[in-house]
């Protein structure tokens, strides 16, 4: 017996809306790249983007657990010396809550030519607004 292996043409993509209000952040993100990486579908092919289009609402809603907060770091490096930037993770909740979603999601995702094309299917919002109401995205529910 042999193993189906999905073909790109016959890729059928869903839209699917997360609520990030009151979920935690790790929780928001696994569930995320579950769902871009097509691993929910009876017919996951690990060698093709097979996923489905995300998107995340109320970013700057979603909740880190214990002392994240103060003790977890975002580091960003502009390749010149001295150019180290180091925020908390209360900073990029109150100044960029929406990369601090996406990096949490980048950094579960496959880190190749694969995985940068399925990242280019999440859309994260601040906001309970998006612009994709034409696509009639189903809801998700995030334990």
């Amino acid at each position: 017996m042999t193993s189906y292996m999905q073909k790109k043409e016959t890729i059928e993509r869903k839209w699917y809306v997360i609520d990030a209000q009151d979920a935690v952040l790790g929780r928001v993100a696994a569930k995320a790249a579950h769902m871009l990486r097509g691993k929910h579908k009876a017919t996951y092919t690990p060698h093709i983007d097979c996923g489905d289009n995300i998107i995340i609402i109320n970013a700057d809603k979603v909740v880190l657990t214990g002392n994240k907060m103060e003790d977890k770091k975002y580091y960003n490096h502009s390749m010149y010396p001295g150019g180290l930037r180091v925020r908390t993770a209360k900073v990029m909740k109150e100044q960029y809550p929406v990369e601090m979603v996406e990096r949490a999601v980048k950094g579960m995702l496959p880190h190749t030519r694969l995985g940068r094309q399925m990242y280019k299917k999440l859309f994260v919002y601040a906001g309970s607004e998006h612009p994709h109401m034409a696509q009639k995205p189903e809801k998700i529910e995030v334990k």
